[in-house]
């Protein structure tokens, strides 16, 4: 019977040590997966809808912080350039340096040095475009759009102040990767219509990994606190059921 108490005091001894150690692990994830989170990325609340239905206004998004030079045809990216308000605006990158973009052919598409692209991201099925502009894009800079055309003040604007309306790759400080709020989290796919294209689209960012590091630490933490209380109420189950097993062998005993 001692022999058999050491080997269960030892079993539990072991579960604490394991709970304590899933505990630890779970902290780590968990506050790591904020602490990286903050680094990477950066909140912003975008106040118009001249990005739906993509981002609605009043959305909150989360925009990993990049270079410039990490851009590529398709991203939606935070800017802030002086001679478009010189405040934080969200875009979409429809061109880069050495690319004609043209609006509209016969079909109301928009053209891609002279391709066509199927935008399945816009506001309308009409046209691409309620203006018809054509630019070259400058070496270094980028052709930037709304998802909602008829309501968004873009590369097209500036094209009309004489200017080659584009934006230098350096004002980008970010490429949103989802929308936070409302509450339900959707991740920005990137869009098909550039894939093919050189250069293809940029991969998303760490964000699905953070969150999944913040979910399984959750999970240890909470797995390795409720170890303890479980254990004692095991622990007090078998020792009710060994006390009657005892009474029952004396009465036994006795008759």
């Amino acid at each position: 019977m001692s022999g058999a108490r050491q080997v269960g005091g030892g079993g539990r001894g072991l579960g604490s040590v394991l709970s304590g150690v899933a505990v630890a692990v779970g902290c780590v994830l968990f506050l790591g997966s904020f602490v990286w989170g903050a680094v990477v990325y950066k909140p912003y609340t975008v106040p118009t809808d001249s990005m739906a239905p993509t981002i609605g206004r009043g959305d909150r998004v989360l925009a990993e912080r990049i270079d410039g030079d990490e851009v590529r045809r398709g991203d939606v990216v935070v800017f802030k350039d002086s001679v478009w308000g010189d405040l934080p605006m969200v875009k979409r990158v429809v061109g880069v340096g050495g690319d004609t973009v043209a609006c509209c052919d016969k079909q109301g598409r928009l053209t891609l040095n002279g391709k066509p692209l199927d935008e399945l991201y816009l506001h309308t099925k009409g046209p691409a475009s309620p203006t018809v502009f054509s630019a070259t894009v400058p070496k270094g800079k980028l052709f930037l759009l709304g998802d909602h055309r008829n309501d968004s003040l873009d590369s097209r604007v500036h094209l009309s102040d004489g200017a080659d309306g584009a934006v230098s790759r350096g004002a980008v400080s970010g490429r949103v990767d989802a929308t936070a709020w409302p509450p339900d989290l959707g991740m920005l796919e990137r869009p098909e219509a550039f894939k093919a294209l050189p250069g293809g689209v940029s991969q998303p960012g760490p964000l699905r990994l953070i969150l999944i590091s913040a979910v399984v630490g959750a999970v240890l933490i909470m797995g390795g606190a409720a170890y303890g209380p479980l254990a004692r109420r095991i622990g007090r189950g078998g020792k009710r059921g060994e006390g009657r097993r005892g009474k029952t062998t004396e009465v036994a005993t006795g008759v």
